[in-house]
């Protein structure tokens, strides 16, 4: 018999081999104009905006569990949320959204830190209010991106905005990567303003330093209402204005609930060709019924079967304006079916990374838009404002060498709209495993790290990985025995 403190001791090596929650999720990366699963799959969201309290709702592990599994029903890999509390524990429900395969988008504002639209500004206490809720989510792989504002833009004369939301993703990114955070991306929610399509878009990802522009960028459209068509509802233009975007574009809110039922036709054309070239899918708004009557799930009012989880801020009310914010989710019909059904039928595989890679050599920002009397109204070449303390990005570092064969591609990154990169590779030798697949070193157009670039015997090399970390517990137990 083993003595006691070798049984535990095995008990922790073979406990280390069964990963759940969080960390049991590959992290999603932006590549060129893409979002990538870390075996190289092509990612493209289905998601729903998910807010049930206006300060937090992802405190209540156990109204969490209850919706996630809704969620799944849905056939959800997504969910965007709006306000939360940094210093709340959230390792419940994002372990639990983790465990079903679905993602988080997050939004770094709130009511009272929000870039205005009057008055913009970008100061000292938003920032340190940004980046506590950063440092929060940056633990999870599950968070696949942070908005750094939504709507901040909500008329044509607006634009003078534009270029404090762009400063603030600026000094996020900076302070993820001096923090040397996994590289998650920073984007924008706009709002649908057509005077100012396609400026502000391009506008957020055209400076000459790829610090300077957003890692996605989003639009909350309600174009297509009803039984509508791609031609009819506008989002033939939308993919016009957005063919050969250089990074990832997706909506971030649709739904539009003027024609009921909901039929959620648009899901059809946002995830096939050509839209689905282009576009990274689509998060549907929203998921509670509340008076604006977007919702999908409505509650049982008189459920006392889910109580907050312990803490200060799990004070949740259990109703809202008259709606039930926790209980038993019941689907609205039938507009939760319909996206059901729409969605259940929508799988595009889009590209594999590998096969992907050496086209983003050709990827370069557009044009800067210029400014027009009565429109646009920003400076392309005006410096972006600055905080009163200056902050550097930190320099990309090409992560240690694995045992893969590996390419670094460079892909122009932070050259100008006018310039021609020139993709440069170099390589390492290769490993005595026989198990190996090919992988890359791929230098993102984000400013970010470079990332592994798995090739298609990635899942091949994973098993290996574990053959490896299974004989050496097997040999520690012989020792021990």
């Amino acid at each position: 018999m083993l003595p006691a403190w070798s049984w535990s001791a095995a008990s922790l090596l073979l406990g280390s081999l069964h990963v759940r929650g969080a960390d049991a999720i590959g992290p999603i990366t932006p590549v060129g104009s893409k979002f990538f699963h870390e075996d190289g799959t092509q990612y493209y969201i289905k998601g729903v905006a998910y807010q049930l309290t206006p300060e937090d709702p992802l405190v209540n592990t156990d109204q969490c569990e209850r919706d996630i599994a809704r969620m799944a029903e849905l056939g959800t890999n997504a969910i965007r949320v709006y306000h939360v509390d940094p210093d709340a524990d959230h390792d419940g429900c994002m372990n639990a959204l983790a465990d079903a395969g679905i993602y988080l988008f997050v939004d770094l504002e709130t009511f009272d830190t929000a870039i205005r639209t009057d008055d913009p500004q970008w100061t000292r206490s938003q920032f340190d209010s940004y980046t506590a809720v950063l440092d929060e989510f940056q633990q999870y792989n599950n968070t696949a991106g942070v908005f750094i504002g939504n709507e901040v833009i909500t008329a044509p004369d607006n634009s003078a905005a534009a270029p404090f939301v762009l400063a603030a993703a600026r000094d996020i990114k900076s302070y993820r990567n001096e923090n040397h955070y996994r590289q998650i991306p920073v984007g924008y929610a706009a709002a649908d303003i057509a005077e100012l399509r396609p400026m502000l878009q391009n506008y957020m990802a055209c400076r000459p330093d790829a610090a300077d522009r957003l890692d996605f960028f989003s639009l909350n459209a309600y174009e297509w209402c009803g039984d509508s068509s791609y031609e009819e509802s506008g989002y033939r233009r939308l993919q016009h204005q957005a063919a050969d975007f250089p990074i990832p574009i997706f909506f971030s809110e649709t739904g539009c609930n003027v024609a009921r039922p909901r039929l959620f036709t648009d899901q059809s054309a946002i995830f096939s060709e050509p839209m689905s070239d282009t576009w990274s899918g689509s998060i549907i708004y929203e998921w509670i019924q509340e008076t604006n009557d977007y919702g999908l799930i409505t509650y049982d009012d008189d459920d006392d079967t889910v109580t907050p989880d312990a803490g200060p801020n799990n004070n949740a009310p259990v109703a809202l304006d008259g709606f039930a914010r926790q209980g038993a989710p019941n689907r609205v019909a039938p507009d939760f079916d319909n996206l059901k059904s729409q969605w259940a039928t929508l799988n595009p595989t889009g590209v594999f990374l590998s096969d992907y890679i050496q086209s983003t050599a050709a990827i370069s920002p557009p044009e800067c838009p210029a400014s027009t009397p009565g429109g646009w109204a920003v400076d392309p070449n005006a410096p972006l404002p600055t905080l009163q303390d200056t902050f550097h990005t930190a320099a990309p570092t090409v992560p240690s060498a694995t045992r893969f064969p590996s390419i670094t591609v460079s892909s122009g990154a932070g050259a100008g709209a006018g310039s021609s990169p020139t993709p440069t590779a170099s390589f390492s030798p290769l490993s005595p495993s026989s198990f190996s697949a090919t992988s890359f070193n791929y230098t993102l157009s984000n400013a970010g790290s470079a990332v592994a670039v798995p090739g298609q015997g990635f899942g091949l090399a994973r098993l290996a990985d574990g053959f490896v970390v299974f004989g050496a517990v097997v040999g520690a137990l012989a020792v021990w025995l």
